[in-house]
């Protein structure tokens, strides 16, 4: 077949084979199809042996293969950086990390074995700290070595076209399930890479670069991932409080590094504030009365994706809300406890220079390091040796996992919860309905109270 499709093609000045339309109509080989079809029917059915063909060496040397744009030797390389370069203004820096981060993988699995090759450390390091940063790797002074690194990937690069070989896009998908250390990478991130990447070949096929999806005719699936969180994770409000206050005892008494971040892990368990949320709450957007609930006005998230993805140049990001329009507000209800303890944490250390609640001795936003750091020891404290080896409340977010079940374990309405955490009701039931640490027990009890009282005689017939 691609012999027939080879010697059927159009000729093209300087030799190589074109697929395209005459007089308003569609050719396949020597057959015409219908309009509508067009390029994306040609690739779709002919691109993988158009790639087998190039590699077997089938098209005499010096020709290519062309399609109506023109020569089709852009390479997997040349293409990703212009995507990397069309997907970087107005997006989120964590969307620009992620984006450099699955390109970087299909990049390193889109490389012919050429002499010259670097180590794979090296290799990573350049194309994540340059080839896919906004303005590019030629605009910037780069050091030596990841310029001569570069200049290697280019000329080592496949072809976009290779990626209709299903051994070659198959080995692409691989790549995306697999760590840096070659473990398996979380079914969520794998799902997240590859969604990138079908982003990616869309935008090729916008181009014209592409026919069609490569990735249609493998059969290769995401792993499975969790939709629910682990019910390990969840505390109640008794180790809720344990924690907190163990961490006031964290660090010097001077430096009171604990102390500054008891309001904001306090937050994020009575009010369900992500971490990028809690950050961002400043004094302005509070109601917080002597006595009774007060409010919080949430409109600001400060995500930390690293200075290279910022518009900005710092480390946190300034954003809205989570996945809503731009200047969208969330009313949140303030319990009377977490008040008082905000209210308490004014008096003691202020508001950061514009206003913040929660900030490092400097006044700058909290880092992820830092809080995380925090977290580990005050689990340390308060939590029993055969507690404190399990997932339980291992990590900060676990908090907002907890607030929002013990929210519906109290009964609480659903859509009220959602409103409150920034959720659909959905997601809400679907991932953090969760039972409360030991509150299976106490529902266990209740069952068994039920049965017993219809087990014991009645003495109606004595």
């Amino acid at each position: 077949m691609v012999q027939q499709l080879v010697q059927g093609g159009m000729a093209v000045p300087g030799g190589g084979l074109v697929i395209g339309r005459r007089r308003g109509r569609e050719f396949r080989h020597d057959v015409p199809v219908e309009r509508g079809r067009g390029v994306a029917a040609v690739a779709g059915e002919f691109g993988a042996e158009l790639a087998r063909a190039l590699r077997a060496s089938l098209l005499p040397a010096g020709q290519g293969v062309y399609g109506l744009r023109g020569p089709s030797d852009l390479t997997w390389y040349a293409f990703a950086t212009a995507y990397a370069w069309d997907r970087w203004v107005g997006r989120a820096a964590t969307t620009r990390n992620s984006t450099s981060e699955a390109l970087t993988l299909v990049t390193r699995s889109m490389l012919w074995d050429i002499p010259g090759r670097p180590g794979e450390t090296v290799l990573h390091r350049a194309l994540r700290s340059w080839a896919f940063v906004v303005p590019g790797a030629e605009a910037r002074e780069i050091p030596a070595q990841d310029r001569l690194v570069l200049a290697w990937v280019a000329k080592a690069s496949r072809p976009l076209i290779d990626l209709y070989d299903p051994a070659v896009a198959r080995g692409v998908l691989e790549a995306l399930s697999l760590k840096r250390d070659g473990g398996p990478a979380a079914p969520d991130t794998v799902s997240r890479k590859r969604r990138i990447l079908v982003n990616a070949l869309y935008h090729a096929i916008e181009q014209g670069e592409l026919g069609s999806n490569p990735l249609d005719r493998i059969r290769w699936r995401v792993p499975k991932q969790a939709s629910a969180v682990d019910p390990r994770v969840v505390v109640n409000p008794q180790q809720a409080g344990d924690l907190l206050a163990a961490l006031s005892y964290v660090g010097g008494f001077k430096r009171a590094r604990g102390r500054r971040l008891v309001g904001l892990f306090a937050g994020m368990y009575y009010a369900g504030l992500r971490p990028e949320e809690a950050v961002a709450v400043t004094l302005a957007d509070c109601t917080l009365p002597v006595s009774g609930w007060g409010r919080l006005v949430l409109h600001r998230t400060r995500p930390q994706a690293g200075k290279r993805w910022t518009d900005s140049g710092e480390m946190h990001d300034d954003r809205g809300l989570k996945s809503r329009p731009p200047g969208e507000v969330r009313i949140v209800p303030l319990p009377p406890y977490l008040v008082a303890i905000w209210r308490g944490s004014v008096r003691m250390f202020g508001t950061a220079p514009d206003g913040r609640l929660f900030f490092t001795e400097r006044g700058a936003i909290l880092g992820y390091t830092t809080l995380h750091r925090a977290w580990k020891d005050a689990r340390a404290l308060a939590l029993p040796p055969e507690l404190a080896a399990t997932p339980l409340g291992k990590r900060p977010y676990d908090l907002r996992h907890s607030a929002l079940s013990t929210w519906l374990a109290a009964g609480a309405d659903p859509a009220e919860v959602a409103q409150r955490a920034g959720n659909s009701v959905e997601v809400l039931l679907t991932r953090y309905a969760k039972c409360l640490y030991d509150r299976q027990s106490i529902n266990n009890q209740r069952i068994e109270n039920l049965l017993s009282a219809y087990d014991a005689p009645s003495g109606a017939d004595q």
